[in-house]
């Protein structure tokens, strides 16, 4: 599949990162998940995490939005340390979306109750609600299955309706976990192209996990590679496939983003 961007944000040299972590380690019993990685994401880049099943991706999703804490080192979202923040306070006061791999919805409530179920805890001025709604059911093409309850919509359209509702809440930061995951080839161009819409038109911060190269490295601007607790490469798609360490731990001799 081909590139979906249409540009390269090429230095994010003079941009604030939104996201760093420093030093940061986290075991599961004798096992070690993270060992002492550091990497940042700067403000309104699409920034992928790559490698396979069990890596430490959604890991690091989980240290982000407050559910674990790392056995040590510094998380820092919009430049402040978080590691005092509880989860709602975190993403409240920082404005981090998540979106699930699996869930995120009311399955028995239709597609338009559950952004109105969403809407109510999370937008103050109730003049609003009905517009962002509809707004979002319009931009995401949702209209004709509104009234179809949640559980009967296709793959795509839960997944777009999750990714509606955590843009209920204006997030700075949305995170992606797995969202290629069993999707068709069709429904993956769809997200993709979504994806890049968010960023141009909102500059929103988009961080992706997924273990699919080649979905991902379509859409985002930098990407990094896990491997055995570590980040082994970290670089822009056309850059990071070229990379030794990258082809090592991940992508083999032969792959190609095109």
């Amino acid at each position: 599949m081909g590139i979906i961007k249409k540009f390269r944000i090429k230095s994010f040299k003079n941009i604030n990162s939104i996201i760093e972590f420093k030093n940061v380690t986290l075991s599961y019993g004798k096992r070690i998940i993270l060992d002492n990685i550091n990497f940042k994401i700067n403000e309104g880049q699409i920034f992928g995490m790559l490698g396979p099943n069990g890596v430490g991706k959604s890991t690091i999703f989980n240290l982000i939005t407050g559910l674990i804490s790392p056995d040590s080192g510094i998380i820092k979202i919009n430049g402040e340390e978080v590691s005092d923040y509880p989860i709602y306070l975190r993403t409240k006061k920082f404005n981090v979306g998540y979106v699930p791999q699996y869930g995120g919805y009311f399955r028995d409530l239709t597609l338009y109750d559950n952004l109105k179920a969403i809407s109510e805890i999370v937008i103050e001025n109730k003049n609003i609600k009905s517009e962002k709604i509809n707004y979002l059911l319009s931009k995401f093409e949702l209209e004709n299955v509104k009234s179809i309850k949640a559980k009967f919509l296709s793959g795509g359209q839960k997944k777009k309706l999750v990714i509606a509702l955590s843009l209920l809440s204006d997030p700075k930061v949305l995170l992606l976990d797995e969202c290629f995951a069993a999707l068709d080839v069709l429904t993956i161009k769809m997200l993709q192209e979504i994806i890049v819409n968010l960023q141009q038109e909102t500059r929103i911060t988009i961080c992706i996990c997924d273990h699919q190269a080649r979905d991902l490295l379509a859409c985002v601007d930098v990407a990094m590679i896990l491997s055995n607790g570590k980040i082994v490469a970290e670089d822009t798609p056309s850059n990071l496939v070229k990379n030794i360490d990258a082809k090592n731990a991940y992508f083999g001799d032969n792959f190609k983003i095109n």
